[in-house]
């Protein structure tokens, strides 16, 4: 996900559209969303953003809208209940119902380096990384933290993830750093007793010290994960790459036992197995890679296929780490599959699949400054799995109207809430509707980090959002009538 350290780290150093058409929910983006402004005579929103205190403390970290009000909890650093302290780099997440009435949010940590693990070492996947989750368990009505402590331990740069539809974590992770390739941007990796790069399956309903050592799913491909989302009516895990310099694809991991079946008794494995079959996305009848990442009509609309990629996991064998990163992606490219602009953020529904593109859009497609792969300020798609659609919904042409998409989640009303994770101004989290209106919800006061691991309670009166940094921490959101009203 994050783009902060490696942009640090760097400045220190150095296809055809198709018809312009869409049914159904989003037309209005068609006609609004390439402008990037919000249509005349539909409502903008829950009207100006005012400075409000943080219930935990009284300090002033969010802008909300009138009639909404926040706290904050699990801040790095903070006691957590297995005795622990509560790591940093907050990162993807969601909320599952708990037990006796409460929520249980599950968070990833995308810390990079080595050093202690988060959790017991006995459980941990590799013993000198300090990524992993902590679970959460909230207060549904006054939204206080209950206790906390460390689901998964041993894994590194855990990143956006996603949840399943029998009620499970996915937390993978954005680097193939390991024993057998070379340091990444920051120096980290080589130090690494494991392979990094792949997915772990985490189950909320694990209470403090009851979690066991998890082992990675390693046919999902090794590579910079940042989200995962699994198609309901068939299983299948689509995935997104953060390439932060390279050209980067979509993909589908089809796990054994997943697919079509007949009617609903087809039976399915609850967990994601190892073993399958990851695929990238192409246009159809592309005889070359379809650049997919600059400017394009809003409403463009493309027929898929997907390509397999023949070596999912790979050895390093040595290779520097921009060698490595790419070992994936480039098997698909060489089958002339889509790219695109680092796509980040990720969500199913039972209809369609949402993506974000946190560079789409761009006017340059090479290494801009601040050192990344093209220039734009931000796509969104959606994917139908069913006809084998792809659709362009929203293309930022104004960073005042969102600037670098990231993290996504899609609420009741269909509405998309959108983290973004820029470090040139402030960031927001922002809603883009069914009708194509695009506004300002939440804006971080208090520091210039981004935002990430939007989630929606399941009973929907509550958005949970962290601000992702060192010394991170996790908000709840709500309005004082109830309904988050989007």
């Amino acid at each position: 996900m994050t783009a902060i350290d490696r942009r640090s780290f760097l400045r220190a150093g150095v296809g055809a559209a198709g018809a312009l058409a869409l049914a159904g929910p989003f037309q209005g983006l068609v006609a609004h969303a390439a402008a990037a402004h919000n249509p005349p005579g539909r409502r903008r929103g829950f009207g100006p953003l005012v400075d409000k205190p943080d219930l935990a403390d009284g300090v002033v970290r969010l802008a909300v809208p009138r009639g909404y009000v926040y706290r904050s909890f699990g801040a790095t650093g903070d006691p957590m209940a297995d005795g622990g302290v509560t790591p940093g780099r907050q990162d993807g997440m969601a909320a599952f119902v708990g037990p006796h009435h409460t929520i249980r949010l599950v968070r990833n940590h995308e810390q990079q380096f080595s050093g202690a693990p988060i959790g017991d070492p006995a459980r941990s996947y590799d013993t000198v990384t300090q990524g992993g989750t902590t679970t959460l368990e909230i207060q549904p009505r006054t939204r206080e933290l209950l206790r906390s402590w460390v689901s998964l331990t041993g894994s590194t740069f855990n990143c956006a993830g996603g949840p399943t539809p029998w009620g499970t974590w996915l937390s993978v992770e954005e680097t193939v750093n390991g024993p057998d390739v070379g340091p990444d941007f920051a120096g980290a990796g080589p130090d690494f007793q494991q392979r990094h790069g792949y997915l772990f399956e985490v189950d909320p309903r694990w209470d403090p010290d009851e979690y066991p050592k998890i082992e990675p799913i390693r046919a999902v491909g090794r590579m910079p994960h940042e989200a995962a989302a699994v198609d309901p009516a068939t299983g299948y895990v689509y995935q997104t790459e953060d390439q932060f310099l390279f050209p980067a694809g979509v993909y589908r991991y089809r796990p054994p036992g997943t697919g079509y079946g007949h009617g609903r008794r087809r039976r399915r494995p609850r967990r994601v197995l190892d073993g399958g079959v990851l695929e990238m996305l192409r246009i159809r009848g592309a005889t070359e890679p379809t650049q997919l990442g600059g400017v394009l009509p809003v409403g463009s609309v493309f027929d898929i296929d997907w390509v397999r990629i023949p070596e999912p996991d790979f050895d390093g064998g040595g290779a520097p780490n921009d060698d490595a990163i790419r070992t994936v992606s480039l098997q698909g490219f060489a089958q002339n599959a889509a790219i695109f602009a680092r796509p980040e953020g990720l969500w199913a529904t039972h209809r369609a699949i949402f993506f974000s593109c946190t560079r789409g859009g761009a006017t340059q497609l090479a290494i801009n400054p601040p050192n990344e792969y093209a220039n734009g300020r931000g796509q969104i798609w959606r994917l139908d799995p069913r006809r084998d659609k792809l659709t362009l919904i929203f293309q930022s042409t104004d960073p005042d109207v969102l600037d670098l998409p990231d993290n996504i989640t899609i609420s009741r009303m269909g509405t998309i809430v959108i983290c973004e994770d820029n470090t040139d101004g402030t960031n927001f989290v922002r809603l883009l509707d069914r009708h194509g209106n695009i506004f300002p919800f939440a804006e971080n006061r208090a520091t210039v980090d981004e935002f990430a691991g939007a989630a929606i309670s399941p009973a929907g009166h509550t958005l949970f959002v962290n601000t992702q940094a060192s010394i991170g921490r996790t908000f709840a959101i709500w309005s004082e009538r109830g309904s988050l009203g989007f």
